[in-house]
């Protein structure tokens, strides 16, 4: 593996690790300043509004140079996030603050999208992107368990959670500041692929969107990561309603994490044995099947087993989306293509966590899930209907 891709690595696995110690950790402030299953809906819907206006022009930026800046400025926007965060004393504070989270994910997550696209070769973008991918999901698999033993450590004698989450905050800018140094000599030696481009007339966002197989992979990729974003935030209301500790419940976040891990290592040979198209058809019909099982259990046995089914699922469909899109499109053109999938992502997680959380305040809980697993299911009828 190159030393580059290694640098990338390790910043996001700080880095998601921090996001996924943060995003629950904002439930449980939310829920500690009086907010319903709506406004929860609504607060983690917002970590999505800043990145639908900007999304395509930080697209352009890194098909016109190699955007490891990018890189490095989306890792110190999430400190502050983090830092903001742990002061906040309203819910509209805590919708502000997470809409500044989205944008430093954004930034962070396309360069580094964008740095591997730009620098693998096109043979190695499943490896790289499911490399990445798994990078992600270890994050995911660490925050939501330290941030479980921080708010568990921390809680005051009458089970009031508010100081505790602001150390919890606290521990995802540490994090954040962690990653910082892992930021720099992430472009390839010599260039790689991702050279300056010459002055040109760049591919229209409507050719981009329109290219064969494109708007199935990016209905999918969304579909996926609402799913995630759902469980994220109302799994802790699941268990504070059947008694489930923080703790327990971060341990079953970061279950779903692991199975994901295990999928994305997996994703060459399954590629090989399945093709990608397939593959990620197979991917959104899993998690289908798994949204609509998981609010059922209320032990925390039966929750792990579904999780992991779920993780596992849920972890093959972003980095196969990634290559399906890049690969549709010219070299010059992959940064903005890779910036247009993660804007519908954004749309998305604006779009299905509003909703849902009306479902659940209207229809309870069990009702957002099962939205989402429709959804999962339609796109897992609409990826399957592509060219192999």
């Amino acid at each position: 593996m190159p030393g580059w891709l290694g640098r990338i690595l390790v910043a996001l696995v700080l880095t998601q690790a921090a996001t996924f110690l943060a995003r629950p950790v904002t439930s449980y402030r939310a829920l500690a300043l009086g907010a319903d299953e709506t406004v929860i809906g609504l607060i983690t819907a917002s970590f999505a509004v800043i990145p639908l206006a900007v999304a395509v022009p930080l697209g352009r930026v890194a098909d016109r140079r190699r955007p490891v800046g990018m890189f490095a400025a989306g890792v110190a926007i999430l400190a502050v996030a983090f830092l903001l965060l742990g002061l906040a004393g309203s819910l509209a504070e805590l919708a502000l603050w997470s809409a500044l989270l989205g944008l430093g994910h954004l930034a962070l997550i396309l360069a580094a999208q964008s740095l591997i696209a730009q620098q693998s070769e096109d043979r190695q973008h499943d490896r790289d992107f499911g490399l990445m991918a798994a990078a992600v999901s270890l994050g995911q698999l660490v925050g939501p368990v330290l941030g479980g033993l921080v708010l568990s450590a921390g809680a005051a004698p009458d089970g009031s959670l508010e100081g505790a989450t602001t150390r919890a905050f606290l521990v995802a800018a540490g994090l954040a500041a962690l990653a910082l140094p892992a930021c720099f000599g992430t472009g390839a030696p010599g260039g790689g692929r991702g050279q300056d481009a010459e002055a040109g007339r760049p591919m229209r966002a409507t050719d981009i969107v329109r290219a064969p197989g494109v708007p199935a992979g990016m209905f999918a990729s969304v579909a996926i990561l609402a799913a995630v974003d759902i469980i994220t935030a109302y799994l802790p209301v699941i268990g504070q309603r059947n008694g489930i500790g923080p703790a327990v419940v971060g341990a079953l976040l970061s279950l779903r994490a692991a199975a994901s891990i295990l999928s994305r290592l997996l994703i060459p040979w399954m590629v090989r044995a399945l093709g990608r198209v397939r593959l990620i058809a197979v991917s959104a019909a899993g998690s289908a099947l798994a949204m609509a099982v998981l609010p059922l259990p209320d032990g925390p046995a039966a929750l792990a087993v579904v999780l992991v089914v779920a993780g596992f699922f849920l972890g093959i469909g972003q980095p196969l989306t990634m290559s399906l899109i890049v690969q549709a499109v010219p070299d010059d053109a992959r940064g903005t293509a890779l910036a247009i999938r993660l804007f519908g992502n954004r749309v998305g997680q604006v779009a299905t966590p509003a909703v849902a959380g009306l479902v659940a305040g209207a229809a309870g809980i069990a009702a957002a899930f099962w939205l989402l697993g429709g959804l999962l299911a339609v796109a897992a009828a609409t990826v399957a209907r592509q060219p192999g």
